[in-house]
């Protein structure tokens, strides 16, 4: 059935709800454009088109060749095999790694903010992520000037000249190197990112404040490291802003507002066995979570319809407001512009569509629900594939830095987990304790840590005194106890917890690093 949409109507992206596209994300991809958009103030500059700008390791020896000669570096001629290991393995992300025929630098890997002026475009998309995670961190100025500055250690932007101060590591020297005598020449575009405001305000403040958290570690630890937890952490937030949107999204437009309770949980699996008890409740959630995906679909379908006959614009957060309140109340006019619009798109199809059309709105009481329902028979399958994949790249899905999995037979199905390397970054947020804007580090019990997660991140661990387990079974019981057990043991594994005395008072998390003094 082919069902004629505009090019307004067939867009599902909506900036005020969520900046990105619905596609496979990269999370290094979105690191590199969130550099730029930093660098930029928010302006997403396009490249000048140049004739053989394509990066390759060819053209890097090249840089390191030419350096060398400059006396810049030394001892490349002598060691290029093993500098080109280190630049494959350090320096550049690549598609297709490992795949001598297909592999192709994509961008020098984000570990410094200039990173983004060495780049193959075509293979360093993120699909407009860097976008919301850019206005993410607009929820707290102070932080993304923090992480900016973070990032651009070692590098004058005034004399554009690479400044030592304080040490710098030698991956972010190196790229330095590469970059120091490129000018990137960037055509300047129109933005209106910083006119927006993220649509779930306590979650981007929360993600503002794990950033600050992290950055506390910035001279105890190794600066790639850093850069990892802040992958990790934003990848995290990424995919627990779309969940929550895709879990009140539709109780806003019922509502005709923005301001709701968010009580949105979901019970983590920590044991790493697809047939534990507590899998089944971690793949029930998952599977409430792909089930909700297509009423978010038609929510956001029906707040662009109300901007459309508002005639107003995505580059207002204001507008978002005056859309939801039209949606719930239905002022003069409404109608009668969607039965227009509705007449247009029904006129224009066959008329043996037309008949399947009829009978699938029959129990559409206006004309708006029959417009929408007739767009989401059109673009709703293809946005619901593309948008379980999203929630799939953002969770991280079977990698240790992530919280989804799913195993290969349809017996597995996706459940929500807690990769180590996840865990590990959460623990080093945790640990730290803040008074009069200054940080310590403390100790946990495990009962601390497991609430503290549920707390700030809505992570169920231990779901006993949850409400909806209030009249919870044996298993459910016995799932929850070995759930908690398998969690001290991801403690033990990434070094966190060591249980070897009897006495409980001295069973608790302790830092890795301390900041007390």
């Amino acid at each position: 059935m082919a069902i004629k949409l505009n090019k307004e109507e067939s867009v599902l992206r909506n900036e005020l709800i969520y900046a990105g596209d619905a596609k496979a994300v990269n999370i290094d991809n979105v690191f590199v454009n969130l550099f730029m958009l930093l660098k930029h103030n928010g302006v997403r500059p396009r490249q000048r088109a140049r004739s053989n700008s394509f990066i390759d390791l060819e053209t890097l020896q090249r840089v390191f060749g030419k350096l060398e000669e400059d006396g810049a570096v030394k001892g490349f001629s002598e060691n290029k095999e093993a500098a080109v290991l280190w630049m494959r393995s350090n320096l550049v992300n690549m598609v297709f790694r490992g795949n001598l025929d297909k592999e192709k630098i994509s961008s020098l890997r984000p570990i410094h903010l200039e990173s983004y002026r060495v780049r193959n475009a075509a293979h360093t998309r993120d699909y407009n992520t860097a976008d919301q995670v850019y206005l993410m961190l607009g929820a707290n100025p102070k932080v993304k000037e923090d992480l900016k500055s973070f990032l651009m250690e070692g590098w004058d932007n005034t004399t554009n000249k690479i400044t030592i101060k304080d040490g710098l590591d030698v991956d972010s020297l190196g790229l330095l190197h590469i970059i120091k005598n490129i000018k990137p020449g960037f055509l300047d575009t129109n933005t209106s990112l910083n006119k927006i405001k993220p649509l779930l305000k306590k979650q981007a403040k929360l993600y503002c404040d794990d950033v600050r958290r992290l950055l506390v570690y910035k001279r105890k630890i190794p600066r790639n490291v850093v850069v990892d937890y802040l992958k990790t952490i934003t990848s995290f937030h990424l995919s627990i802003y779309v969940q929550k949107l895709v879990y009140l999204l539709p109780e806003m437009v019922e509502k005709g507002s923005v301001e709701l309770k968010d009580n949105w949980s979901i019970v983590i699996d920590t044991t790493d066995n697809n047939e534990s008890k507590i899998a089944k409740l971690a793949s029930s959630d998952a599977e409430n979570l792909t089930n909700s995906v297509y009423d978010y679909v038609k929510a956001t379908f029906q707040v662009n319809a109300a901007l459309r006959r508002l005639k107003l614009e995505k580059t207002d957060s204001s507008n978002l407001d005056k859309a939801l309140s039209a949606l719930a109340k239905k002022p003069n006019g409404f109608e009668i512009y969607f039965e227009t619009q509705w007449d247009n798109l029904y006129n224009s199809l066959e008329e043996d569509d037309r008949e399947l059309i009829k009978d699938m709105v029959k129990y559409e009481d206006t004309y708006f629900d029959k417009y929408i329902e007739l767009i989401v028979k059109a673009r709703g399958a293809y946005q619901y594939r593309y948008h379980v994949q999203l929630i799939d790249n953002l969770a991280q899905k079977n990698t240790e830095r992530g919280f989804m999995a799913q195993g290969r037979s349809k017996k597995h199905p996706r459940r929500f987990v807690l990769g180590t390397r996840l865990l590990e970054t959460l623990v080093q947020i945790l640990v730290l304790d803040v008074a009069d804007d200054q940080f310590t580090t403390k100790t946990l019990s495990i009962e601390e840590l497991i609430e503290n997660i549920r707390t700030r991140y809505g992570l169920i661990i231990n779901g006993l005194s949850e409400e909806r387990f209030k009249e919870a079974d044996l298993n459910t019981h016995l799932a929850f106890k070995e759930n908690v057990e398998s969690f001290k043991m991801k403690l033990r594994q990434i070094g966190f917890y060591n249980d070897l005395s009897d006495a409980y008072i001295l069973q608790r998390i302790r830092p890795r690093y301390e900041l007390n003094d």
